[in-house]
Formats: structure tokens, C-alpha cells, sequence
């Protein structure tokens, strides 16, 4: 099969690019190796019920991406309000934390030891600046050692599961950026600036029957102009003299070969360089070896009521609960549930070697049953069903080092002239929802600029235009 444009992936990235090319009239399939198109970012059904895969909101500075969104979304487009916490020794802390309200949940004496050790920690940075390296030397020096103690090393762990001191600070100051003890001291003594950081928004956009309508409207325009052919999965792609040629596809029981003028992959970044045939060099293949992702689960409980909780997220840190996070779906959007029902969604960050993973279903759904109910959030006698979905290479693992071994690749993939990589996991970047959407439309100007330029030029210049 030939055509002007190959996007392997049918993640945001993938298919934002492939919506602005088809609509620039070119000759564009998306192949994606799941049934259903969003890669993360996609909205699962369940009897009646609706969840994303671990909850997403949407928030942007682009106007490009807000515009994109507002025309593929065939539905309201709701203003969501806020609502997450923290379960610190057993009571509710707000999150992004409020100085008094963290001071109540915490106690008197833990949060004079909070106050005290981010007071030692900001004196010892002015003393001594050092490099800060991993995810502990960046929240040490922005929150005092007790309360990295307390919260953000249990969860962090238990998120990526490696120590703190091996995790980059690369992510942790894109994540959590604004969100420092100093930032909560000053929003308790002053108004919030209506323009501070992202992460401090308190209320973000949500398509009302989730976020996977994003990734659904996408597809439904790509598909008025070309293809988007679902569980196919990319085996090889074959390149030579610079140029990738074709891409080795097995569809059900069958194989096929795709070629293209240009391609875009959003395949997780070492499964690209393992895939290419020739194969890489060996220190590309080694540093490939060297790049991991973080596998997600989820369990999601049905329950027979109207309402459990009224929060979108609550972050659960303690080693005693199997998940990190809980959403209720409901609380997003009231037309993600049935009346009279909503779902409980337990989120366990793991890898696919960790018993959690291999667990089977019925003892996932028993475990988080009577765990969400020791945290007092729902009854037993409420319990309907329940569902375990299964998400793997969800997000990039960055370890101290990372870049290093992500530069070896880019620099190897910058040597083919018609390969453009987006996304987070094609690029290993941690990119929230819009800047995964920016990096498809970049990717697909690349493209438009290189198959309108005269063939001439290109070969003069040997660019990616």
C-alpha cells in the first residue's frame, strides 16, 4: 500500500498530525495496534459507565490546540473545578497544598517540623548551592526534607519505583513546577496570581463524555479523507541510504507492507530503534536498552450509588494501599455514569514483571474492593462489578541519566530525512496532553513544508525542512 504520509501510532500526537495533513488534502493512514484509538488518552465503557485510563484534564496555553480541540469535540466542553487531596497519616490534605489546611490535616508539631525543615533547606541552598540531580534534591530544596519524607518520597516511589535519588529532577521540576512550600505560603498570604503556573490552575476543560472524545473526533476526520486501520501492529521498518522505505505491518493473521513519502512514529522510542532493519549500531541499541517505561493498571469498582466522593483525585502515598491515585469518573463530568451508579477507579503504577500486574483479575478487584472501603470511600454492600484494564509503557521512566542515552538515539534518528518522532512515548518526553497534541501539528508543518518543496532542493540540502 502506498500513499503520501505513514503515522505509526494512533495516540493524540498521531492522530493531531494525521488530522492537519488529511486536511491539507494529502493521502495519510494512521495505523495504531490497540482496538481503539488514544493511546493513554482514551475512555473505556462499562456497562453504562465511562473511565479514562487514570483521568486527564486539559489545560493550554495554545490556541492552536484549544481550537482543535473545540472542533473534533462534538460535545460541551466542560469547566471542571479542581478537587484533589492527599491522605496524609489518615486525613485529607489539599493538593496543590494550602498552607492552613495542610496545618489542620498534619497537626501542630509535624507542621512546625515541615516549616522548620524547609527554613534549614532554603538556608542550606544559599549557603551551598549544589547540583540537583535527581527528584529528592529538587523537592529537599523547594519543601524541606520532613515533608519529602512525609508525602513526595512514598508517592514518588511508589509511582516509578525506583529510590527518589535515582529518579531526575529533569521530570520532577516540569511536574510539579509552582509547586513549592514557598508558592502555598504566599497563596495563603496573598490572592493567586489569576496567571501562575499550570499546575496551580483550579479548574481545567473536560470533554463531557471523557477524554477519549478527543482522540474518537480526530479519528472520525482523519477517516472523511483517509485511513485508520486499528489492531495493526508495526513489526519492521525498513530504511535505506537515509530514507525510511517501507513499514512491516501484521493485521490479525495477516502481514501487509505500507509506503510512504514521509513517516511519523509515536511507537515507544526503544521499540522504534529495535524495529528498524537494518538494525542501529550497537551503542544505539544499548542506549535503546537503557530507556524504560512505567506500565499502568487499572481497577475500576462499580458501585451502586449516585456519588462515593466529591473530589477528582486523591493521591494515596502509604505502602499499606496497592494503587497511588483514586478518580471518580463521575465527578469529572456527570454523563461519564448512569444515575444511580458511579465507579471508583484505582490506579496501580507497576511494571508488566511486578505480581500486581500478572495478578488475576478477580484478586486485583477483591484487594482494591476492600482497600478503597478500609479508606472509607465506599461500602462492600455497594459493590456491582468491577473491571481490570491493563495499560503497558504508560510513562516514561526518567532515571537520572536518561537524557544521556535519549540523546544517542535522536542523534542516530536525525540521520533519516523522512522520519518525524512525536509524542510522549515516541519522543520520551513527559508532555501533558496539549504539548503531545503540539508535537503531532509541528510534526505534521514538517511534512507539509518537505512534500511541497521542490525535490531538487531537498536533495541539495538534505533536511528535514
Amino acid at each position: 500500500m502506498d500513499g503520501d504520509v505513514l503515522i505509526c501510532g494512533g495516540g493524540l500526537a498521531g492522530l493531531a498530525a494525521g488530522h492537519a495533513l488529511a486536511l491539507a488534502g494529502r493521502d495519510v493512514v494512521v495505523l495504531e495496534r490497540e482496538a481503539q484509538v488514544g493511546g493513554l488518552a482514551r475512555t473505556i465503557e462499562h456497562r453504562g459507565q465511562r473511565f479514562d485510563l487514570g483521568g486527564h484534564r486539559l489545560l493550554t496555553d495554545s490556541a492552536r490546540v484549544l481550537e482543535l480541540v473545540r472542533e473534533v469535540v462534538r460535545e460541551p466542553l466542560l469547566a471542571v473545578p479542581r478537587a484533589s487531596k492527599i491522605l496524609l497519616g489518615g486525613r485529607y490534605v489539599d493538593y496543590p497544598l494550602r498552607l492552613l489546611n495542610a496545618a489542620s490535616g498534619l497537626g501542630p508539631a509535624a507542621t512546625l517540623g515541615v516549616l522548620y525543615g524547609y527554613l534549614v533547606a532554603q538556608l542550606a541552598h544559599r549557603l551551598r548551592r549544589r547540583a540537583v540531580i535527581s527528584l529528592e534534591d529538587w523537592v529537599v530544596c523547594h519543601y524541606g526534607r520532613p515533608l519529602f519524607e512525609l508525602f513526595f518520597k512514598p508517592y514518588s516511589e511508589k509511582v516509578w519505583g525506583l529510590d527518589c535519588t535515582r529518579i531526575s529532577a529533569d521530570w520532577v521540576a516540569q511536574r510539579i513546577q509552582g509547586l513549592t512550600l514557598g508558592m502555598a505560603i504566599r497563596r495563603t498570604l496573598s490572592r493567586p496570581a489569576a496567571n501562575g503556573p499550570r499546575t496551580l490552575a483550579s479548574e481545567f476543560l473536560y470533554p463531557a463524555r471523557g477524554i477519549g472524545s478527543i482522540a474518537e473526533g480526530l479519528r472520525a476526520e482523519i477517516e472523511q479523507h483517509g485511513q485508520v486501520r486499528t489492531d495493526s501492529l508495526v513489526t519492521r521498518l525498513v530504511h535505506r541510504a537515509g530514507r525510511i522505505k517501507r513499514v512491516a505491518v501484521r493485521h490479525g493473521g495477516a502481514s501487509a507492507f505500507y509506503r510512504a513519502q514521509e513517516f511519523i512514529s509515536s511507537l515507544p522510542l526503544p521499540v522504534l530503534v529495535r524495529r528498524l532493519w537494518p538494525p542501529p549500531p550497537p551503542p544505539v541499541l544499548e542506549a535503546a536498552a537503557r530507556l524504560r517505561y512505567r506500565d499502568l493498571l487499572l481497577v475500576a469498582v462499580r458501585l451502586g450509588r449516585e456519588r462515593a466522593t466529591e473530589l477528582t483525585w486523591i493521591y494515596v502515598p502509604g505502602r499499606e494501599f496497592s494503587f497511588g491515585r483514586v478518580h471518580e469518573p463521575k465527578n469529572w463530568s456527570p454523563q461519564m455514569g448512569a444515575a444511580g451508579e458511579t465507579l471508583l477507579v484505582a490506579e496501580h503504577f507497576c511494571c508488566r514483571a511486578d505480581p500486581v500486574w500478572r495478578a488475576e483479575d478477580s484478586v486485583l478487584l477483591e484487594r482494591s474492593i476492600g482497600e478503597l472501603a478500609a479508606l472509607g470511600l465506599m461500602r462492600r454492600a455497594d459493590v456491582l462489578d468491577g473491571l481490570v484494564v491493563r495499560v503497558p509503557c504508560a510513562y516514561p521512566l526518567f532515571e537520572v541519566g536518561y537524557a544521556a542515552a535519549c540523546r544517542v538515539i535522536t542523534d542516530y534518528l536525525a540521520g533519516f530525512a523522512n522520519l518525524h518522532v512525536v509524542g510522549r512515548t515516541g519522543a520520551f518526553r513527559y508532555y501533558n496532553m496539549d504539548h503531545a497534541i503540539e508535537s503531532g501539528l509541528d510534526a505534521a508543518d514538517e511534512v507539509l513544508a518537505r512534500l511541497s518543496a521542490p525535490r531538487a532542493a531537498l536533495l541539495r540540502t538534505g533536511t528535514r525542512a
